[in-house]
């Protein structure tokens, strides 16, 4: 025995001992540029690196309260659906899979409803939650896309649709990939109501969800350096046999070869979605009506006039809606590309004086 064993070991022991434990997520590496950044700040900037504008995964209700004025929101309940309809068993049991993915998030399925409003427009979004096996999409994400839509005719109200998708669940098989045209029925029933339909991608959007209710949208967001796209880079590179171009699949590539319409930082998707839908919807709600023309008499809905043709009000007023839309939707695109080329073009410009001396 010495005072090596009996003052310094005990003095060391009680220094370690009672040392603090450090929490592991007090720091993330950012995945594009490799810098290290403090989680609260990084949460405080929306899970978008601070040093090179990388914008990593977001928590599906944290997206929903981005998006919502005020983050208010209403969610509204999927109808069930069988959970596991072909028994699917890999290396585990698609039962098993799904246990573990409820668990984990604390959610049904991969996809939230909700609606709201956004620049105060009426607004429902299905926003897809990656953290549920890949955001994969099942039977229960396609009743999802249907309830949405529903819903968006229903109350009159826009449908956001916000993918986050590898593309259709392989554990459902066919029934997952009939979602694909059930999907565009619901979207094409929001179309047929003169509703706008808007589609945010985000970080990926691929297979079945990009080739089918993810790329027929009436005006397509995107968040910057996302992955859009059906199969992957190095899939069609083997296949094709040549180099692709840098940037492949990313939402700046696609903006520039028309597929999306805006790139926009994720601190600026609120702003840049109630522009859209300040442009969509009539600011002041009013009453349409159809006029008869002079010398024509209105008998149990139809117009007729002094040579006996009738024509139904009903048409004429779904016909003028439809110009309508289609001139909002085309005013609303080149308002947004003129401002993303030029800020200073969409500003207000000061009206002529009308007044003759």
């Amino acid at each position: 025995m010495n005072w090596l064993t009996n003052f310094i070991r005990p003095k060391i022991r009680s220094l370690v001992e009672h040392q603090k434990d450090v929490p592991e997520n007090l720091w993330t590496k950012c995945p594009a540029c490799e810098g290290m950044l403090f989680q609260r700040d990084l949460t405080e900037n929306l899970n978008v690196c601070s040093h090179c504008g990388h914008h990593m995964k977001i928590g599906v209700t944290d997206r929903l309260a981005l998006l919502f004025d005020g983050g208010r929101y209403e969610t509204l309940s999927v109808p069930k659906v069988p959970h596991d309809p072909l028994k699917f068993k890999d290396r585990k049991k698609y039962a098993d899979r799904l246990k573990e993915a409820r668990a984990k998030t604390g959610r049904e399925d991969a996809i939230i409803v909700g609606k709201g409003t956004i620049g105060g427009a009426p607004v429902v979004i299905a926003a897809f939650d990656f953290a549920f096996m890949g955001g994969s999409m099942g039977t229960a994400v396609g009743e999802g896309v249907v309830t949405a839509a529903e819903s968006a005719v229903k109350e009159g109200a826009a449908l956001i649709v916000v993918p986050a998708s590898g593309g259709a669940r392989m554990q459902e098989g066919a029934l997952s990939l009939m979602q694909m045209p059930r999907t565009i029925v619901a979207v094409e029933m929001v179309k047929a109501a003169r509703l706008p339909y808007i589609v945010l991608l985000t970080d990926p959007t691929t297979g079945g969800v990009s080739a089918s209710f993810a790329m027929i949208g009436d005006i397509h967001i995107a968040e910057p350096g996302c992955m859009i796209g059906f199969a992957g880079k190095r899939v069609i590179q083997e296949t094709i046999r040549e180099e692709l171009p840098e940037g492949f699949q990313t939402a700046e590539y696609c903006r520039d070869h028309g597929m999306i319409d805006i790139v926009a930082h994720r601190k600026q998707l609120h702003e840049t979605l109630a522009r859209i839908l300040g442009l969509l919807f009539d600011k002041k709600k009013t009453t349409e009506k159809v006029t008869p023309a002079s010398g024509a008499s209105v008998q149990n809905g139809r117009s007729k006039n002094g040579n006996g043709k009738g024509a139904s009000s009903a048409t004429k007023a779904r016909a003028q809606k439809n110009v309508r839309m289609k001139a909002r939707v085309r005013k609303a695109k080149m308002t947004i590309k003129s401002a993303a080329n030029d800020p200073a073009s969409a500003a207000p410009k000061p009206r002529k004086s009308s007044t003759k001396r």
